[in-house]
C-alpha cells in the first residue's frame, strides 16, 4: 500500500510520543516527561502525518507564522520505514501546507548529511541558548 500524507491529522500526544519512539529522534526528546511531551505536542501548529494504511509511520511537527518562518522541530520516520523517501515527502507536504514560509531546522547529528542530499541549504548563522545558560 502506498504511503499517504495528511496535514493536521487527528493525533494525540500519545501518538506523537509513539512515532518518536519508533524513530531515532526519540533518543533526543524527553519521552519520559509526559507533561513536556504534551506541551511540545500542543504547541506545534502544523503537523503532517505519513500513513501506511491507518498506521502513523512518520511525522513532521512545525511551529510557524505561516508567511515568513516555519521551524521544523521534529521530522521522525519509523525506523522500519526509513530509506523510502518518507522524510523528504513530509518536508514537501510542509512546503505545500505553508507555501510562503521558509523552512528552518536544526539537524540531529546523525542526520546532518541527509539534508544537503535532499536539497536543503546549510546556514552557518544559527545560535542556541539552553534553558540553564545565561547571556553574558
Amino acid at each position: 500500500m502506498p504511503i499517504s500524507y495528511q496535514v493536521n491529522p487527528p493525533l494525540t500526544a500519545a501518538d506523537f510520543v509513539d512515532i518518536l519512539r519508533r524513530s531515532t529522534l526519540g533518543e533526543r526528546r524527553p519521552l519520559h516527561d509526559a507533561d513536556a511531551m504534551e506541551q511540545m505536542f500542543r504547541h506545534g501548529n502544523v503537523y503532517v502525518g505519513a500513513y501506511d494504511g491507518d498506521q502513523l509511520v512518520g511525522i513532521a511537527r512545525v511551529m510557524t507564522d505561516f508567511v515568513f518562518t516555519s521551524y521544523l522541530s521534529d521530522l521522525a520516520v519509523d525506523e522500519k520505514y526509513q530509506q523510502q523517501g518518507i522524510g523528504k515527502q513530509l518536508i514537501r507536504e510542509v512546503q505545500k501546507a505553508i507555501p510562503k514560509a521558509k523552512i528552518i531546522l536544526l539537524a540531529a547529528p546523525a542526520a546532518e548529511g541527509y539534508y544537503p542530499k535532499i536539497g536543503m541549504q546549510h546556514h552557518g548563522h544559527c545560535y542556541t541558548l539552553a534553558p540553564a545558560e545565561k547571556l553574558v
